[in-house]
């Protein structure tokens, strides 16, 4: 409770929604047990409401109380210690977790677990949207597709029009023909004959009208249909370009937090004095294998690594080809090696982890002149097995420290474990790494 007094860091008004129900579950779960002295008058009323309609229906007093009445905070992190001691623990994988218990003991980072909590919520916010648009993207994509199908139907049908058209007008021509050759012939006969004549050429000259006004309608539907699928083909090109810049502003939005997250993690680190010093550390003396130049109980899940690589001062020791044929055999053995180890660079940045990879040093015609931040890389001298350089790192290790073995080979694995290590299959890193 020493860090109680110093709230002015966190803003209580603008905690993330998840932060403030938690909180209200604390209070009203506490708030039952408290004796009536210990709790502010506003709250009162909400101790006598049944336990499961405290946090719903009074979680804003709740909250408010425990913002503005320092004896009502003490009170319910006195109960929580002797009652709920797990929702106190700042070290929580949870963030939301973690961000609770540090705003209610106000130890003075509470204010960057809030940020993470509020970052992360903005963060699923943001990829909502994008996938939002994308989706809206494919829609009027598949829309597109569906105009230029009707157009195509469209233009076979005025072909088709065309065709009937002009075989009608062949058929109008003979006929016609066939009347001028009659009307030659009768010229001196009745009256009544011509007329007749007349009255076959009139409706000749009828049907002829009918087909052109019957082919201008259809070549203006024909038209129309062009429009609305040039009208379709502009929308489709606004929303990729949309879809663009929104994914775009997604990167730079994501490049920005985590910048921030990692000044974040080391501003705390230096505060609460973890990490340790830059001298060498046991893994840098042991014998059997060479550095690169220039270089610097079983897990089943990604959620298991998680919480061990959430541990202070973890060291993860990586069998290198293990994991590489497991996830990528089908590259050259230097690209394998060149992406795991950039891939363990960022895993090693994100967790602050101290991380070693180790590759049989066998068939090796040259080792990589430099490697990336954070990352020791070993290949094993001739003679000796990677898997013998792997229990000497972990041999070496002082009794107590956490160390993590990434490999898939049983014999390693435990033989690794009865020296107190924690033995990680290799998929169970491969599926970690897919989120770094």
């Amino acid at each position: 409770m020493d860090g109680q007094g110093d709230q002015s860091t966190v803003d209580w008004n603008a905690l993330p929604d998840a932060v403030r129900s938690r909180l209200a579950e604390i209070g009203a779960e506490a708030v039952g047990a408290l004796p009536l002295a210990d709790i502010p008058q506003q709250v009162r009323v909400i101790a006598r409401f049944a336990p499961a309609k405290r946090a719903k229906h009074g979680g804003g007093a709740l909250v408010a109380g425990l913002r503005d009445v320092p004896a009502f905070r003490a009170a319910v992190v006195d109960w929580c210690q002797e009652h709920r001691p797990s929702v106190l623990d700042t070290t929580a994988s949870e963030p939301v977790v973690a961000a609770t218990a540090a705003v209610l003991l106000g130890e003075p980072f509470a204010v960057h677990y809030v940020e993470l909590v509020a970052r992360r919520a903005a963060e699923a916010q943001l990829r909502g949207e994008r996938d939002s648009a994308v989706s809206r993207a494919e829609r009027t994509e598949a829309e597109l597709d569906r105009l230029r199908a009707v157009l195509e139907v469209s233009q076979g049908a005025e072909s088709e029009v065309v065709r009937e058209r002009d075989a009608e007008l062949d058929r109008l021509r003979r006929r016609l023909r066939e009347q001028g050759v009659k009307l030659r012939e009768a010229k001196d006969k009745a009256e009544t004959v011509a007329q007749d004549a007349e009255r076959v050429l009139a409706e000749a000259r009828a049907e002829v009208g009918a087909l052109t006004a019957d082919r201008e309608r259809e070549r203006e539907r024909a038209e129309a249909e062009r429009a609305k699928a040039r009208r379709a083909e502009d929308d489709a090109a606004t929303a990729r370009q949309s879809a663009r810049e929104a994914r775009q502003a997604d990167e730079v939005r994501l490049a920005l937090l985590m910048d921030t997250l990692d000044g974040a993690v080391t501003g705390l680190r230096r505060e609460l004095a973890l990490g340790g010093g830059t001298g060498p550390r046991p893994a840098d003396l042991v014998r059997g294998a060479s550095v690169a130049q220039g270089a610097v109980g079983r897990v089943e899940d990604p959620a298991a690594l998680d919480r061990l690589l959430a541990l202070p001062a973890v060291h993860v020791v990586v069998d290198g080809y293990n994991v590489t044929k497991t996830g990528y055999p089908e590259l050259p053995l230097a690209n394998q090696r060149d992406r795991l180890v950039h891939q363990m660079s960022v895993l090693a940045a994100r967790t602050g982890a101290e991380v070693t990879v180790v590759f049989d040093g066998a068939g090796v015609v040259a080792v990589p002149s430099s490697v990336p931040r954070g990352v020791r890389v070993l290949f094993s001298d001739p003679g000796v097995l990677a898997d013998d350089v792997i229990r000497a790192l972990v041999t070496a290790e002082p009794e107590g420290r956490p160390v993590i073995v990434v490999t898939s080979d049983r014999a390693v694995a435990d033989s690794v474990r009865r020296r107190g290590a924690h033995p990680v299959p290799s998929a169970v890193l491969l599926a970690r790494l897919v989120r770094v």
